[in-house]
């Protein structure tokens, strides 16, 4: 069943060539979006277009360097030179160093936080006017299950993935009079290359997570016994309204946690999503769909 249709609508996902950034890219361009993938790799990106262009949408590549500044303004600007418009940035890619925090250098620090947040940053304040400028758009900043608890491991990324909810909380308040809405989407435990590196530095790592994970989410007596996999991906998007002068709207990626021999939604996975939606008077209007 089609949720929606996002033909014409233009979107970049950073790090869309594997992981969770793969499957939102499956999802929009299932829904009829171009699919920009925005990444460092070029053989890995070309093909995950070739997927998508199986999928019979239209997708491209644009390399990205999120520690550059220079680099995420340039991928916005060659998207919009291409594609004459920008409706959806997926701010996804994101590295991880796992040391204790007392080992960590400066340079180290920087080199997380700079990739994940400070280059989402900048994606978002570039694709800002762009989005202004045709009445309105969605950002979608991918937090992880890092910003609701630390790790010890993981010092860096934690801090950047808790900033990511606060950036996105801000930049919903004074977005929402340009009708961009700015979500954030926090996965659990995916089975994705970051998290395989993770669990082959970090003994234990995966069972403490998925005994925590249960308890994190507010779920009182639940645990998990198993990490998700980014096999299928769905995107919602709902219009409340309340009193006449606010309307709130939340976007949001729903994945479904398949474990790998699971072949079907229709057999029991688990979905999570947390979704970030301020709402303020008279912010944002109708969406899509």
């Amino acid at each position: 069943m089609k949720l929606f249709d996002l033909s014409g609508k233009v979107a970049i996902v950073t790090g869309g060539n594997g992981g969770i950034g793969l499957g939102m890219a499956r999802g929009l361009a299932q829904a009829g979006a171009i699919v920009v993938v925005a990444a460092r790799n070029a053989e890995k990106s070309s093909k995950a277009v070739a997927e998508l262009e199986g999928l019979g949408a239209k997708a491209d590549f644009i390399p990205i360097d999120l520690a550059s500044p220079a680099s995420c303004r340039a991928a916005v600007d060659e998207t919009t030179r291409r594609y004459g418009r920008l409706d959806i940035v997926v701010n996804n890619a994101g590295m991880s160093i796992r040391k204790p925090p007392e080992t960590y250098t400066v340079e180290e620090w920087r080199q997380v936080i700079e990739t994940n947040l400070t280059g989402a940053f900048v994606l978002c304040q570039a694709a800002h006017p762009v989005m202004q400028r045709q009445g309105g758009g969605k950002i979608i900043n991918i937090g992880s299950m890092m910003s609701i608890f630390g790790g010890a491991y993981a010092a860096p990324y934690s801090s950047s993935k808790g900033a990511i909810v606060q950036m996105t909380k801000s930049l919903a308040c004074a977005w929402a009079r340009d009708n961009i809405q700015v979500n954030a989407v926090l996965p659990g435990w995916i089975d994705t290359e970051l998290t395989q590196d993770a669990r082959a530095q970090v003994p234990g790592l995966n069972e403490r997570v998925l005994a925590h994970t249960g308890q994190a989410l507010g779920i009182a007596g639940r645990s998990f016994r198993r990490r998700g996999v980014p096999r299928q991906h769905r995107i919602g998007l709902r219009h409340r309204r309340g009193d006449p002068g606010r309307r709130r709207l939340r976007l949001g990626i729903l994945t479904q946690f398949l474990p790998p021999s699971q072949p079907s939604p229709a057999s029991g996975g688990r979905s999570a999503l947390v979704r970030v939606s301020p709402s303020p008077a008279g912010g944002g209007g109708p969406g899509w769909g």
